[in-house]
């Protein structure tokens, strides 16, 4: 089955999504620096059956599509206006919070978290117009330094 990149791009530092669009399952999703997004989606690219990368169109959107243009299959430049503060309320949706954790304020649960790749998950949802879930236990926090 062909899946699917989804990038929120930064100077710094990007999301990454890997899903099925078909099976509308999320199986992984990343947080890593800009300057190894290209050495990432190439050995993606080895080891899955990419069928298109998605671009949001903010910050470095065309630096990075200058990056990874080894990827001959479509590259698309997709609106990511307001993700990162819709990211928040995603984060709530896919880890929801439980027990008496409800006395504590929200905001405290994302204090200091990296969200980017909650924003890269939306850019694929607002591009599939679909919502997708987790294929597994996914930590969306993780860093590849």
């Amino acid at each position: 089955m062909a899946k699917v990149i989804s990038i929120d791009p930064g100077k710094s530092k990007c999301g990454l999504v890997l899903a099925e669009i078909s099976e509308k399952k999320v199986y992984e999703a990343i947080i890593l620096k800009s300057e190894l997004l290209e050495d990432y989606v190439r050995n993606l690219n080895t080891f899955e059956n990419i069928s298109k990368i998605i671009i949001g169109n903010g910050t470095t959107s065309r630096e990075i599509t200058k990056k990874i243009d080894f990827f001959k299959k479509e590259i698309i430049i997709f609106e990511e206006k307001n993700t990162s503060f819709r990211a928040k309320s995603r984060y709530f949706e896919l880890f929801p919070i439980s027990g008496l954790n409800f006395l504590i304020p929200r905001e405290i649960f994302i204090l200091n978290k990296n969200l980017d790749a909650i924003s890269a998950l939306i850019i694929l949802e607002d591009y599939c117009k679909i919502k997708f879930a987790l294929n597994q236990n996914i930590d969306f926090k993780t860093w590849l330094k």
